[in-house]
Formats: C-alpha cells, structure tokens, sequence
C-alpha cells in the first residue's frame, strides 16, 4: 500500500489545482462583460500554449545529448510566436487591469452602482416657475422608488410654498409618515416642515403645536424630542400673529426740545427693562414650559447679576442638566456658565473647578473635555483677571505746569 500513497497525494493536489482554477475562471466569467468573447480568448491561449509546449518536446526529445542550434532556434520561434498571440489577444485587458486604479477614480471602475432617484429635472423646472412641471417629474421617480424620503418631501414642499395647498402638502406628508419605516431624524424634519407652513400659510399655532408634539409622542427619549418641546415653548401665539397683522400703535413720550444746544449729551435708547418683571415673568413661563432651556439660563442670570442669589442660580442651572434628552452641547454649555457664575460672582475656584471637572467626567473622550482641561488650567488666572485692581489715588499736583518757564515743583 506504500506505493498507492503517493498516487493519492498526486492526484489529491491536481484536483485541488483543478479547483482553484475552475472557481477563478468562473468568477472570472461571471464578471466579463463579454463572456462569449472571453471563451475565445481562453481557447487560443489554450491552443497557443499547447502547441509552444508540443513543440518545445519534440525538440527537446528529439535533441541527444542536449539542445543543438536549430532546435533551440525553432523553440525560440515557437516561444515569441505565443508571447505576440498572447500579447496582442490580452493587450486590451491587460491596459484595463493596469489603468483601472487611475480610471476608476473618474468614471467609478467596475463597481455597481445602485440605482437611486434623480430629481434634478424636477428642481431645474421648479426654478423656472414651471411648478406642476415639476410635480410631474417629482412623480415619475416616485413611481420608481415608491416612499423615497427626499422626493415624498419635496412634493410636499413645492404644494406648501409654491402653490399654496396646505391640505395636499399635509396630506403627502402623512402618507410619507405612514409608508416609511419610523426614524427619529426623518420624522422630525417632516413633521418640522408641516408645522412651518401650519404657521407661515394656515397662520394657525394650535395646529403646529400639536404636529410639534407628535415628535415628543413618537420619539420620547429622543434629542428631536428635546429640540421639539424647545420650540414649542417658543411658539407664535395667535395674539402675535394678530398683532402682526394689526401693529400695535406705540403712542411716544414727551422727549426733550433743541436736544443739539444742551451742554450735556443725551441718549436715546430704549428704557431699560425691569430685572424683577423679568424674572416674574421667565418663572411664569417656565411653570407652562419647564424645559425651555433659553428661558431658565436667563432667570439663572437674573438671579445672579441682580438679586446675587448664586443659589437660586445654581439651582436653575441644574435643573436644566437634569432635563431628560439633553443633546451634549447643552450640557456642556451650562456647566461652563455655572463655572462662570462661580467666577464671577463669588470667586469660589472650588466650585467651579468641580463645574468643568463635570464636563471631564461626562465627555471623556470629546473635544468639550480637552477644552475644560485647558480651561481648569487656566482657571486661577481666570479668577485674577476678572478681580478689580485697587485704585490708587494720586496726590495733588501743580497745574498749569506746561506753561511755565521753568520746570515745575510739586507740593
């Protein structure tokens, strides 16, 4: 049995060969353009190569005692002959295996491209103020890629803002909520949209507000619920757009005559608010809309700068850092502003090194953390700077000293 071994692994390892080449070949065949045109060219280097080696074996047999001249002249022949055959049948895909990597950063190569919606046509027409012109076009692409995001909400914005047809713009965006898969991004830009032209065309807020919070209501837990409650505690009222519609009149004061001839300047601004109304007024607004972050930033800074509560302003500021859904940049923002009312106000490094030490320890790995540590470094300089200098109050000197003749003497 030791001879039968042998015969195995031969035969073993020609299959494998035989295997490998059969699966490249096939690969190769199914990604030929041409497959008819690539048989034939494996048929004559076949052919070419079978017939140089056939050749070359006679010669070589034919030869004793080694190759003489004119057999190693007619294998030489034979050997040219196929590399031209050779050259001249895979010259063409030989260019393209060597130039695709520069080709392919142009025109794509060979790889597939998947097809996709085209609405240049449709924007090109919309610009021209051809508008059902480009719902048309809009449509056709639609029927292509039924419930493309993209083209459903340019539909529906070509019905809002160029035709004015609130209901058919509405419509088209409930029929994309309804047929797209439910995406917290896409969802909030659709619904954003409406609720734009609920106000813009409808001149309707109750509308818009409860198009606003179906975002909260699909996406709870979400940074586009968050950015939908901060603008409905900014909403358009109907006494504003009323308003809008009819000015309120302003009726003037009694201002100051020959305002060129006094001696003293005069300033004309608007009076300045009442601190404390504000404050009223910010924690009335923030009983109807707790998570307006503007809102609560401004009542903390009252509360500092005017009534030098630090507490009532700190307690303001974390609130808002407990507000749920609060996207990074927020947080980042009012921890740095706590860290400034530290400052400022009480001169309480502690307390602000823990404020910056915060955003250390909630962003690690950020751009926000490598600017609070700069910042911790350069806190105590912070401090020195923002800390007024002592006057020094100048003894009495002669005046007039420039007009007299000789150099002046001091008291």
């Amino acid at each position: 049995m030791n001879w039968l071994s042998p015969k195995v692994s031969s035969l073993l390892e020609v299959v494998l060969c035989a295997g490998i080449i059969g699966w490249v070949l096939w690969r190769w065949l199914r990604r030929s353009d041409d497959p008819p045109r690539l048989i034939s060219k494996w048929i004559i280097s076949g052919v070419m190569v079978g017939a140089t080696w056939w050749i070359a074996g006679r010669k070589i047999a034919g030869s004793a005692g080694g190759l003489d001249y004119a057999a190693a002249f007619v294998v030489a022949i034979a050997c040219a002959t196929c590399g031209i055959v050779l050259g001249l049948t895979w010259a063409s895909d030989i260019a393209g295996l060597l130039g695709g990597a520069l080709t392919g950063l142009f025109d794509g190569g060979d790889q597939e491209v998947e097809p996709a919606p085209f609405y240049s046509i449709a924007e090109a027409r919309r610009k021209q103020g051809k508008y059902l012109e480009a719902i048309v076009e809009i449509r056709k692409q639609l029927a292509r890629f039924p419930g493309d995001f993209t083209g459903t909400l340019m539909l529906a914005d070509v019905q809002a803002e160029n035709l004015n047809d609130l209901s058919g713009a509405q419509v088209t965006i409930e029929r994309l909520l309804s047929e797209s898969e439910p995406n917290a991004v896409s969802f909030s830009l659709a619904l954003n949209r409406l609720a734009d032209w609920q106000l813009k065309l409808g001149q309707d807020p109750d509308s818009a507000r409860a198009t606003l919070e179906r975002v909260l209501q699909l996406f709870p837990a979400t940074e586009q619920a968050y950015l939908a409650s901060q603008r409905i505690a900014h909403l358009t009222t109907s006494e504003m757009l009323a308003e809008k519609k009819e000015p309120h009149r302003i009726k003037l004061g009694v201002y100051q005559d020959s305002i060129g001839l006094s001696r003293e300047p005069m300033t004309v601004g608007p009076s300045a608010e009442d601190p404390a109304a504000v404050a009223s007024k910010l924690v009335g607004h923030l009983e109807q809309h707790p998570l307006d972050s503007e809102a609560r930033e401004h009542l903390a800074l009252i509360y500092a700068e005017h009534y030098q509560r630090l507490d009532l302003a700190t307690d303001q500021l974390e609130q808002l850092l407990a507000q749920p859904n609060l996207p990074d940049r927020q947080a980042v923002h009012s921890l740095h502003l706590l860290a400034d009312l530290r400052v400022k106000h009480a001169g309480d490094l502690a307390g602000a090194r823990q404020a910056l030490q915060r955003v250390v320890d909630l962003f690690p790995q950020s751009a926000a953390a490598e600017n609070a540590k700069n910042r911790l470094v350069q806190l105590q300089l912070e401090l020195r700077s923002r800390t007024p200098s002592p006057v020094v109050k100048l003894g009495a000197y002669e005046q007039n000293i420039g007009l007299k003749g000789g150099p002046g003497v001091t008291d």
